[in-house]
């Protein structure tokens, strides 16, 4: 059973960064064999992929953050990342990391789930 724990969401301003983490436990090997993405979720919407990357490295990314955000992991700390610059207040939401056996991209069908980090950008 695989856990996965965000953290590093909170408040900034439009145009601030943020770097979010998500350690996942369970495998040891989480991060280098499991496909993973970053998902977010604002109040009265669906679950929307922003960012993805698969066992090779490969990455996917939602237009609205394509340039802005970065989606990497580190094997040795079985961790991903997201980095979010730039940021803007429609990217306010919680977010999610995902981690599946199978390779999703943005799609919101992943296995495993954590509990998600808010992230709120103020105009």
């Amino acid at each position: 059973q695989v856990q996965l724990v965000e953290s590093g969401g909170g408040s900034v301003q439009a145009g601030g960064s943020l770097r979010l983490s998500c350690e996942a436990s369970g495998h040891a090997y989480v991060s280098s064999m499991y496909y993973m993405g970053w998902f977010r979720q604002a109040p009265g919407k669906e679950r929307e992929g922003v960012a993805a990357i698969d066992s090779g490295g490969s990455t996917s990314y939602t237009d609205s953050v394509e340039g802005r955000f970065t989606i990497s992991r580190d094997n040795a700390k079985n961790t991903l990342y997201l980095q979010m610059d730039s940021l803007k207040p429609e990217d306010t939401a919680m977010y999610y990391c995902a981690a599946d056996r199978v390779n999703w991209w943005l799609l919101a069908e992943y296995r495993y789930w954590g509990q998600g980090t808010q992230v709120t950008v103020s105009s």
